[in-house]
């Protein structure tokens, strides 16, 4: 009989496998052994969870003796979900280890999450850093996106990875951002399902859902949140002692001069300062609304209004709604990120095309004063190009300056020499600045003729022209981190994200103001059929594998969408030069103005026999300068 060494690591691990979990909670450990770093935030020290009263009650859901299997976490920003989640983490580590997985909506925000938020937590924690090795150690079990550590493993991976997602059971699953989740995981299914399936066998398990929610019908959290008891934060009125939920309605500001934003309690009408939020959310207390709320599943959702003194104002958060209430993307951010609300969706309400030609425009020969840079969308059809010259301004508000469409075999150098002309063009701005060109092109190599188009861009990267593909579904950004490489010419593509990119125009689209941040600007010779191409697609809600997905369908057999697709894809460009350049229309709407000021002032000495040119006007804020010219 193979006799083991009592002193052996293995004898001791098997041995903690077998100790009953613990009596102390989350939240006690935390206070007792957690420090947060200068890296991940901005209060470094020892954790002090009377900081963020509210999520005592959610960490100690978590706690092993807890009989809830899930916890939702419906939230705002700025009220310490994630290191809600970190603790929660930190103290499985250290008194109930086992497997565990943390999944963020993508690879890159895992390995992200790994390098700002768990390492700097462990290694600023002695009772963690006496479980998990330093990833400099031989051997260590400590990478990127692993963690051994005595009774268990760590495991972070993105909801993009369907590998990542059934690689292995877990007890515990931290499912952090959910409305930042893919549709599918590499089309094997829903990356939650996928997940939720590794816990399967472990009748002690715990998950933990956290997230700001998204689109109303359509948010992973909301879902969750309305499945369980539905808890929200009560708090008293510091005069009245009258116990309310925080609603953005009773926020009291001046629009006009705003010095400072408080708030009117409901019952009393006192207004409350901001200073005083530290008491009032000392003596708050969660309540449960829903009864009948699936077993198990208990769910609280906080906006950012209860964010602790000295971190959100509300100033701020009034500061913020300013800033975004006349641009319905922004605002929908705002909304989901501050408020924890969902967004009523206004993007797949149908739009006459016959309301939008009252509104076209006549600007003449040049193009109008607040143009700052110029795009370009390239749609590839069998037997022609589809292209579309988008002028920005501040705010992105943009201006349709031209739309052409270029007959011709695409498999044949003559039509893109054609598109050689239209991207060469100058166009023609206020004599106080530089003519423009276009500063970048985005081309659809989506159809059949993809290696033409991908070796027509690859020749022309230098001037911003790029190939790219538009891929649909929840969670792809509109312009990628990197592009992708082509199977044939392993040459660089760039997958956009068509969904969230109509969602953002097709908002816009409602705008009915005259000027301002993402209204649209139509010429008066634009053609009834170019309306009714951008108008024809509506976002859809159908039900998907047992939960509401949107997703953009045409209105109208028969009615082509390429000034859409156009549109999207010179949007798309616009997003690149901004990701790719750090490109700034504001900045450059500024310059504008700059420029025009000096140039139209009257001179006080005798001007030079050869004045000098107005430099260029420069549109990024740091780094590497656009290209804005002919193509070569």
């Amino acid at each position: 009989m193979l006799e083991l060494n009592p002193d052996s690591f293995i004898v001791w691990a098997f041995a903690e496998g077998f100790k009953p979990d613990p009596e102390l909670t989350v939240s006690e450990w935390a206070d007792e052994n957690r420090y947060l770093s200068s890296i991940a935030s901005s209060e470094p020290g020892r954790w002090n969870t009377a900081r963020t009263p509210y999520l005592k009650e959610i960490m100690d859901a978590l706690s092993p003796h807890d009989p809830c299997e899930k916890v939702v976490f419906m939230k705002g920003a700025q009220v310490g979900g994630t290191e809600c989640g970190n603790n929660w983490m930190g103290f499985c580590i250290c008194n109930a280890p086992g497997p565990m997985l943390i999944v963020n909506p993508t690879t890159e925000t895992a390995k992200r999450t790994s390098r700002m938020r768990i390492d700097p937590a462990i290694e600023h924690c002695p009772a963690l850093r006496e479980k998990i090795k330093s990833p400099r150690s031989r051997d260590s079990g400590n990478t990127t996106l692993m963690k051994e550590f005595p009774g268990g493993i760590l495991i972070l991976t993105g909801a993009n990875s369907a590998v990542g997602l059934r690689s292995m059971p877990v007890r515990y699953l931290f499912l952090d951002e959910v409305d930042g989740y893919p549709d599918e995981a590499s089309t094997e299914g829903d990356p939650v399902d996928l997940a939720i399936q590794r816990t399967a066998t472990f009748n002690n398990k715990k998950i933990f859902v956290v997230s700001t929610p998204t689109i109303k019908d359509a948010s992973r959290i909301e879902q969750a949140f309305l499945e369980g008891d539905q808890r929200y934060y009560y708090v008293p009125c510091p005069h009245c002692g009258h116990y309310q939920v925080l609603r953005w309605r009773n926020v009291v500001f001046d629009p006009k001069n705003l010095t400072e934003a408080t708030y009117r309690c409901e019952e009393c009408n006192i207004l409350w300062h901001d200073w005083q939020k530290d008491e009032i959310l000392r003596k708050g207390k969660w309540i449960a609304t829903n009864p009948n709320g699936n077993k198990g599943v208990v769910s609280f959702r906080l906006s950012s209004l209860y964010s602790p003194h000295g971190w959100t104002s509300w100033t701020a958060i009034a500061r913020e709604f300013l800033d975004s209430k006349d641009d319905p993307s922004r605002l929908q951010v705002w909304t989901n990120t501050k408020l924890a609300e969902t967004w009523e969706d206004m993007a797949g309400t149908q739009i006459d095309p016959t309301s939008l030609m009252v509104r076209k425009e006549k600007w003449g020969p040049e193009l109008p004063p607040q143009v700052v840079i110029l795009t370009c969308g390239v749609d590839v059809q069998d037997n022609r190009l589809e292209v579309e010259i988008v002028g920005w301004g501040r705010g992105e508000e943009s201006w349709s300056i031209d739309y052409q469409i270029l007959y011709g075999d695409p498999s044949t150098p003559e039509l893109w020499a054609q598109l050689d002309e239209v991207l060469s063009r100058k166009y023609i701005h206020s004599k106080e600045v530089p003519d423009l060109t276009v500063a970048a092109t985005c081309v659809d190599s989506g159809g059949h003729y993809t290696d033409y188009v991908i070796n027509y861009c690859y020749a022309r990267r230098l001037h911003g022209v790029w190939a790219i593909k538009g891929v649909g579904g929840v969670g792809k950004p509109i312009w990628p981190a990197t592009a992708s490489k082509s199977h044939n010419t392993k040459k660089p593509v760039y997958l956009i994200g068509v969904n969230d990119a109509k969602d953002i125009l097709m908002r816009r689209l409602h705008l009915e103001d005259s000027s301002g941040p993402g209204v649209w600007h139509f010429p008066s010779d634009r053609q009834v059929e170019w309306f009714e191409q951008i108008t024809n697609e509506v976002a859809r809600k159908k039900l998907s594998k047992g939960r509401l997905i949107r997703e953009w369908t045409p209105r109208k057999e028969g009615v082509r969408t390429e000034g859409l697709d156009c549109r999207v894809y010179a949007y798309a460009a616009l997003r690149g030069l901004v990701r790719n350049y750090r490109m700034n229309l504001d900045l450059g709407a500024d310059k504008l103005a700059e420029v025009r000021m000096k140039t139209t002032r009257k001179p006080v000495v005798t001007q030079p026999e050869h004045p000098e040119q107005p430099a260029p006007v420069q549109f990024i804020s740091r780094g590497r300068t656009v290209r804005s010219r002919g193509i070569e």
